[in-house]
């Protein structure tokens, strides 16, 4: 009889951002708004990288991927929670909510993998810019964008599996606005500590490892320069990393508070703020901060422009 207690919770209700009437269509329309200039600017910012032999090189060709998984993380929860603000039942299967994890979960650490490997690009072509084409190659850009989504896919499916391992029949509600790891985690009547381990340590791993990246390969890049004391070399090479700087900064704040911290020490108003910065407004900034601090971006898409007028 327990047994089946347990195994019944195979619903569950995801409460949203409000349970104000009032609120609904303006965060619908708000919503919908942020989601459709994501859409366009990520996927606009593909195609001209596609479409302007000019860009054909690592830099955007990393800068193309990434615009890619901010376009695949905003459309595994943006769709979802448009449809639920208008939604009476607001229900979710398990099998779905496992789903939207995983989708999340891949793009999310595929992001982390590929802000890595954007910042040794940028090591290589500002530190050693005459062995540059020999370093980034064609071969070895597809390999370490085949690894970053290798990585980011494996990396999910783990801890999706372990999912399984959970039974629920503590609560069906999820006090979320999306099927996250930790809101599932407290939910569980199987103890779900193990799960946690493997969280802290996984995503705490992978962070480490592509924050140290970013770290060393900027530092290094920060030597040269104040090496050379040219101030052309020194604005050149703020206008190429500053961006991918910014986006770093503004993506990893989140992130580390949401998978590292402690969950104890995470309240539910906290940490649904940080997964909307994280899932919703990173994604619709990443193309307007790449394309408006790049002057070949801007060049790029003046001359497409230019032709259709």
């Amino acid at each position: 009889m327990e047994k089946n207690n347990v195994t019944l919770l195979t619903e569950f209700v995801l409460t949203g951002l409000s349970d104000r009437q009032e609120l609904q269509v303006p965060l619908f329309l708000l919503f919908l708004m942020i989601y459709l200039i994501t859409i366009v600017g990520n996927l606009g910012l593909i195609a001209l990288i596609w479409k302007d032999p000019h860009l054909h090189i690592p830099m955007y060709f990393f800068l193309g991927s990434l615009a890619f998984v901010d376009a695949w993380i905003s459309s595994t929860v943006t769709p979802n929670m448009l449809v639920n603000i208008f939604s009476k039942s607001k229900l979710i299967s398990l099998s779905e909510c496992m789903i939207q994890f995983l989708a999340f979960a891949f793009g999310g650490t595929t992001e982390c993998f590929l802000l890595g490997t954007m910042a040794y690009d940028r090591y290589v072509a500002i530190c050693k810019p005459l062995l540059y084409p020999v370093i980034m190659t064609h071969r070895l850009c597809f390999r370490l964008l085949v690894l970053s989504f290798v990585g980011g896919f494996l990396h999910s499916l783990l801890h999706d599996l372990l999912l399984l391992r959970l039974a629920f029949c503590k609560s069906n509600i999820i006090h979320h606005f999306y099927c996250d790891i930790i809101p599932l985690f407290k939910m569980s009547c199987t103890d779900p500590s193990i799960n946690f381990v493997m969280v802290f340590i996984l995503s705490g791993s992978i962070q480490v490892f592509t924050i140290g990246t970013v770290l060393v390969s900027y530092t290094l890049i920060l030597f040269t320069i104040l090496k050379k004391k040219s101030v052309k070399g020194l604005r050149k090479a703020l206008s190429t990393c500053g961006a991918h700087l910014l986006s770093v900064s503004l993506y990893y704040g989140p992130l580390l508070f949401m998978y590292v911290l402690p969950a104890s020490q995470q309240t539910g108003g906290e940490s649904m703020m940080d997964s909307l910065f994280y899932t919703v407004i990173i994604p619709v900034l990443n193309p307007m901060i790449y394309s408006l601090r790049n002057k070949q971006v801007i060049d790029a898409l003046m001359k497409i422009l230019k032709r259709n007028i």
